[in-house]
């Protein structure tokens, strides 16, 4: 079983190779499945396809993906459509999520029959380290998303999620967004159309450089929301057609 991880990157050349260096380490260690790292640049306009040209010349496992669009949705859409590998994974630059929840995520798909595996802060198991205003805001979003929609995963915008093929495959297709809404949009679908979402409690550690402008996202977050209601409310089934259910591993 092969395994991609996208690592969407705009103007990352300061900490770019240290992070790949950290992960690599990790996937050596894990040993269970191939993995393949891919660097998704999504428009730097600094030095990271140099570095990230480089890093595809010292390990053989990573590989260096330019994309002229700047957008982290786009960048992990654009990659995850790429590869052939048998489960699409993502997750942060900061790598904020501790990598040791990255075998589970990657097992609720390859072997416990989920769709989609998802790494939630939210969760009472969860262990966040993050300010009050971030940690208010979160939790504001999903309520806000649950306002919309009657979903059931629990966090929508942490960094660090894995999709089967087959289910990217049908999926992405219907998901316009290419920013910072993108994972909430891919959520809401699968689980408007009956996808099998397993909602996972991470450690997770607040990056203070976070790109994230929180009021222009949080505008094109509202609209996103109007956007898929009322595209949702034009469409009776899509490409799941199952009884929808969210799952929640508990460690």
């Amino acid at each position: 079983m092969k395994v991609v991880v996208v690592i969407p990157v705009y103007n990352e050349e300061a900490r770019l190779s240290r992070c790949v260096l950290r992960l690599q380490e990790f996937l050596k260690r894990q040993g269970r499945f191939e993995c393949e790292v891919v660097i998704a640049n999504n428009g730097s306009t600094d030095q990271t396809q140099a570095v990230a040209e480089q890093l595809s010349r010292e390990y053989r496992d990573v590989r260096a993906l330019w994309i002229p669009d700047k957008g982290r949705g786009g960048a992990v859409k654009q990659a995850w459509l790429a590869s052939a590998a048998d489960i699409l994974s993502y997750m942060d630059v900061d790598l904020a999520t501790d990598l040791a929840a990255f075998p589970a995520l990657v097992e609720a798909v390859a072997e416990r029959g989920f769709d989609l595996a998802v790494g939630s802060r939210l969760l009472p198991a969860s262990r966040t380290r993050r300010g009050w205003r971030r940690e208010l805001i979160s939790r504001c979003y999903i309520r806000l998303v649950k306002v919309f929609f009657p979903v059931r995963f629990s966090d929508a915008q942490c960094g660090f999620k894995a999709i089967t093929r087959q289910v990217a495959g049908e999926l992405l297709p219907l998901v316009e967004d290419s920013g910072w809404f993108f994972d909430t949009e891919l959520l809401v679908l699968a689980e408007h159309f009956g996808y099998r979402i397993c909602d996972m409690p991470v450690v997770w550690t607040d990056n203070p450089d976070s790109r994230v402008r929180i009021a222009s996202t949080a505008w094109a977050d509202f609209k996103g929301l109007l956007r898929v209601r009322r595209n949702l409310k034009r469409v009776r089934s899509g490409p799941g057609a199952r009884p929808a259910m969210v799952g929640r591993k508990v460690t």
